[in-house]
């Protein structure tokens, strides 16, 4: 058995705007992380920091088709899938699948933990994109180790 943590959320964009606000660093340092070595382009590698760690994590195994989808890996166990769904009334709903990792009590909690924050991910993208909002900004201070 293989697990996977998921999100999805509506966002009342554009699926274009909110594409670009996935695969560009300049809008993705605005709600999600604090730098990135470069755009989400297919066969590409970055490098994302967060601003709650000091660590820096490589974004590999990049795939990309404008306007529909994004994957990506960022653990060597899982791929993250974010899927587009432009709908008529021009908005966008987004699809976040995180999976790959095994079924034990570890990885369960991973499970868990990950579908909350990529529920985060999506709230504060949603916050960002359609009222210019940085949910992110502070939120989570109390986790770095200084």
């Amino acid at each position: 058995m293989v697990l996977e943590s998921k999100a999805f959320i509506q966002i009342q964009m554009p699926v274009e705007d909110v594409f670009e606000g996935i695969v560009n660093p300049e809008l993705m340092t605005k709600y999600f992380i604090s730098e990135s070595s470069g755009r989400l382009e297919s066969g590409k590698e970055v490098i994302w920091k967060f601003p709650e760690f000091p660590d820096k994590f490589p974004v590999t195994e990049i795939k990309v088709e404008a306007n529909n989808y994004v994957s990506f890996v960022w653990d060597p166990e899982t791929v993250v899938k974010i899927t587009l769904e432009n709908l008529p009334n021009n908005s966008t709903i987004v699809r976040v699948n995180e999976s790959g990792k095994t079924f034990n009590e570890e990885n369960v909690k991973w499970a868990l933990d990950n579908s909350g924050g990529w529920a985060n991910f999506l709230a504060c993208m949603k916050a960002y994109l359609e009222y210019g909002i940085q949910l992110r900004k502070g939120a989570f201070d109390f986790m770095r180790k200084e």
